[in-house]
This record gives structure tokens, C-alpha cells and sequence, in this order.
């Protein structure tokens, strides 16, 4: 059985040679940019493709197997991902991930021509496995690499970068279809080869990502002194998040995060608009997110001293705004139910703005509620290898949410009864998260943690004894 290593603490902290320079290559900042490339060309891209509802076909019926394969074997995945990720590292893990998104959108150019969904729903299920690589490795790269005081601004910083993805991705089908009209109802080959070009970059970008162990902060820092896991060690822990009242307490949010997606993207700018439209509208979904990531992000690193306090107002002022957007949704169905016609920017007129406003205040809200729980995460810990566990459990509930949420779709439940789970969804998880925030988070961590990341590597380490130079501490 393989062992956990350490670095002797006193070589913790050296000197940079440009301290000043925040683009150094093994920075946080630059490996948050990094990551936030990678996600802007692989998920990014499949966010714009997932977002013109139906894969941009006229049927949902193969995009909604597919996303339920993907989300069912992501809801697995996801929770092994952390695991996974501290066993093999960030190159491998994310490799591995990035390459099933060009199967995927391949998937699709196959099936705008042949009309077979046996391919789609496979290439689906192994995107969900590698999905589930994917963002086990971002959320412990997002959430341990930052600066503690600054993780929202990191968070953000990535968000933006990773939903210009979904924007440069809407901007391919609405212009590769612009002059189709509005008869159109399919997206030509085109579109599903500019995202697999992007996606096949993203693939490579993967292997700029460096180690934890390897990226140092401003203060000569590293962010983690860990080396390596080993398979037992990780499945035991894994099973211990099933049973973490801190985990169990963000299950309502990490269901709803993903869940929302099949109302927003099949029952509005599937349903209420034009094909060429629907592209436009993802331009300004993905747009909107960047906005509400830098917003949320501002509010919990910035909006008073006390961590505590800044994350109890950030989870409020998403709950406020979030009501507030679902209760502008459930007008607009109400609205739509009785008038069905199909919406163009071009030719609707003042009828086209309020369902534009509604969708794009959708997207404003999906990242101020994932951001606002990323950082409730990295409010919990410090360690990436801790973080990378609890990361993954939250995009495998995430997953597990969407699965579902896509077999509802499928079953042809109204769009009404969708509206109302979704927004009692979101509703629920507010109280949770705010109990988590009074009772988890402490205004500084970081001694806490360290004690509690050098009982828990003690235990692990074989024997049980310390391993040889090792003076019981941990800096992380």
C-alpha cells in the first residue's frame, strides 16, 4: 500500500525571484487563468452546445438520453473524481476528461446526418466520466490554490474566463446560421466542428496545469506540502463525505445547481425562440455569468471583515435575487402558455425583450449560485487534497440533479411543474447554507485546518507512525 509523503515544512517558503509578477507561470493566478482556458474550451463550449437546447437539433429526445447518460455517470464519477485527482494529478486526470468533450460534440455531427441516437448516448455516458475528472481537478485547483482571503475574486476570475466559452460558443451557431431564418431548426455541420476544434485545444491546454505541490503564492508559500495519495486511503475518505454533516447540509444546493438547466434551456430558448436567436440568447446567458460571477465574487471577499459575515451576505443576496428571477420566470410561462409563438430577435420586436431579460437574468443567477457555493466550499478548508473530495461530492450530487432533471424533460412533465421544483429547489438550500456558514466557517481556518490535516495524514501514513524528519506540523 503506497503512503503519504511530506516535504520537510522548512522548505516551505523560499524566495521567488519576481514576487511582483502575478503572471509568473507557477502563481495561483496563472494556473486559475489556466484552468479557466481549459474549461472555456472543453465544458464552455458543451455549455453552448447543451444551451441551444436539444443539442441543437429539432427532437430533444437524443440530446436528453445522452445528458441523462453523462449526468449518471458523472453523479459517480464526480464523487470519485476527488479521490482520482489526488492519486494521479492534475495532467493526467484532466487530460483524460478534456478528450471525451470532442466525442461528444462528434457525436452530434454524426447524428445531424445518420439520425442515430445509440452513438450520442454513448459518447454522453463517457463524457460523464470524464467530466467527472474535469471538475474534481478544477474545483481543487479553484478552491486551494487562491490566497484564503481572496477565493471568491479567484473563483470569478475563472468563472469569466470559463463562461467566455459559452459566449465565443453561442457566437458559432448564431453565425453559421444567421442567414438559415427562421425555417431552420437544425444547426449545419459547422457548428458542431468549430466546437470540436476548440475542444481538441482545451485537451492540450490541460497539460500546462502544475501541481499543487509545484504552484507557489506571492508569499513563498506552496499551496500543498502533499505528494501523492494511494487507492485506500481515498476510498475510505470518499465514504466519510456520505456521512459529513457539512456535506449532507449542501446536498439541496448541489442538486439544484445543475437541475435548473433543462427548464432554462429546453422550456425557454428552446420553446420561445428562433434557431438563430437561440444562439444570440446563449451569447448573453454565458455574458450575463461572467457579470454575476464577478458581482458574487466581489460581495464575499470584499463586503465587510469578517469571512463569516461576507459568505451570510452573499447567500442572501443570491436568495433575494433568485426569488425575484423565479417569480419573472413562473410570469413568463404563464404568459407563454397562452401565446406560443416563436420569438426572433429580428422580427418580434418589444415582444422579444422581456423572455431576452428572463434568460439572461437565468445565466446571471446560475453563476452567483454556483460561485456562492464554490466558495462556501473553500470556506471549509484549505488543503487541496480535502477540498478535492468535497469538490467532487458536490459535482456528483450536482450530476446525480441533472440526470434526473433530463429524464423529467423526457417524460414529457410540463414545463410549469419543472418551474416550481426548481425554484423550491433553490429555495430550500438557502437556510442549509446559511447553517453550514454559522457553524463551519471560522473567521481563519488555517491553524484549525493544519492540526486537523496533520491528524488525519498521521493516521494514514503506515504504521502509524511519523514519517522519518517529520516535526508535526503542516503548513498549508
Amino acid at each position: 500500500m503506497g503512503s503519504v509523503q511530506y516535504e520537510d515544512p522548512s522548505t516551505q517558503k523560499h524566495e521567488t525571484t519576481k514576487k511582483s509578477n502575478l503572471f509568473r507561470y507557477n502563481s495561483p493566478l496563472s494556473q486559475i487563468i489556466l484552468i479557466g482556458l481549459v474549461c472555456f474550451c472543453c465544458p464552455g463550449m458543451f455549455n453552448a452546445l447543451s444551451g441551444m437546447g436539444g443539442g441543437g437539433q429539432v427532437n430533444s429526445t437524443a440530446s436528453n438520453n445522452a445528458l441523462t447518460a453523462l449526468y449518471t455517470t458523472f453523479a459517480v464519477f464526480g464523487i470519485l473524481g476527488g479521490g482520482i485527482y489526488n492519486i494521479l494529478g492534475p495532467h493526467l486526470t484532466l487530460f483524460a476528461g478534456c478528450s471525451t468533450y470532442v466525442l461528444y460534440a462528434g457525436s452530434f455531427l454524426y447524428y445531424n446526418h445518420q439520425q442515430h441516437q445509440a452513438f450520442a448516448i454513448v459518447s454522453g455516458a463517457f463524457l460523464g466520466v470524464g467530466a467527472g475528472l474535469l471538475w474534481a481537478a478544477q474545483g481543487a485547483i479553484m478552491t486551494s490554490y487562491p490566497p484564503v482571503n481572496r477565493k471568491g475574486t479567484y473563483i470569478s476570475i475563472f468563472w469569466s474566463i470559463f463562461n467566455m466559452g459559452g459566449v465565443i460558443g453561442g457566437l458559432i451557431p448564431f453565425i453559421l446560421n444567421y442567414n438559415r431564418g427562421e425555417q431552420a431548426v437544425t444547426v449545419n455541420d459547422g457548428t458542431y466542428i468549430g466546437f470540436m476544434a476548440f475542444m481538441s485545444l482545451g485537451t492540450v491546454l490541460s497539460l500546462t496545469i502544475l501541481p499543487a505541490s509545484k504552484v507557489v503564492r506571492d508569499d513563498g508559500t506552496k499551496c500543498t506540502n502533499v505528494l501523492y495519495s494511494n487507492v485506500t486511503t481515498e476510498c475510505v475518505e470518499i465514504l466519510k463525505l456520505f456521512y459529513n454533516w457539512k456535506m449532507l447540509l449542501m446536498i439541496p444546493a448541489s442538486w439544484a445547481s445543475n437541475f435548473f438547466y433543462t427548464y432554462q434551456f429546453n422550456h425557454v430558448n428552446k420553446t420561445e425562440f428562433s434557431l438563430r436567436t437561440r444562439g444570440l440568447n446563449n451569447v448573453f446567458y454565458w455574458g450575463a455569468q461572467m457579470i454575476g460571477s464577478i458581482g458574487i465574487g466581489y460581495t464575499m471577499d470584499f463586503s465587510f471583515k469578517s469571512r463569516k459575515k461576507r459568505g451570510i451576505v452573499g447567500i442572501v443576496v443570491v436568495a433575494v435575487l433568485g426569488s425575484v428571477i423565479w417569480g419573472g420566470a413562473l410570469a413568463n410561462q404563464i404568459k407563454h402558455k397562452h401565446d406560443d409563438k416563436v420569438l426572433d430577435f429580428k422580427e418580434s420586436g418589444s415582444g422579444y425583450a422581456g423572455p431576452f431579460v428572463l434568460y439572461f437574468s437565468f445565466g446571471l443567477l446560475d453563476a452567483m449560485f454556483q460561485s456562492m457555493v464554490y466558495w462556501s466550499i473553500g470556506a471549509l478548508a484549505n488543503d487541496s487534497e480535502v477540498l478535492s473530495r468535497y469538490t467532487g461530492f458536490y459535482k456528483g450530487i450536482q450530476s446525480a440533479g441533472a440526470a434526473v432533471a433530463w429524464q423529467i424533460d423526457n417524460h414529457n412533465v410540463s414545463p410549469m411543474s419543472q418551474l416550481i421544483v426548481n425554484w423550491v429547489l433553490t429555495t430550500v438550500s438557502y437556510p442549509l447554507l446559511l447553517v453550514l456558514m454559522v457553524l463551519a466557517v471560522k473567521e481563519d481556518n488555517s491553524k484549525e485546518e493544519k492540526e486537523q490535516v496533520h491528524v488525519e495524514k498521521e493516521q494514514v501514513y503506515v504504521g502509524g507512525m511519523s514519517p522519518p524528519g517529520h516535526n508535526g506540523s503542516v503548513d498549508c
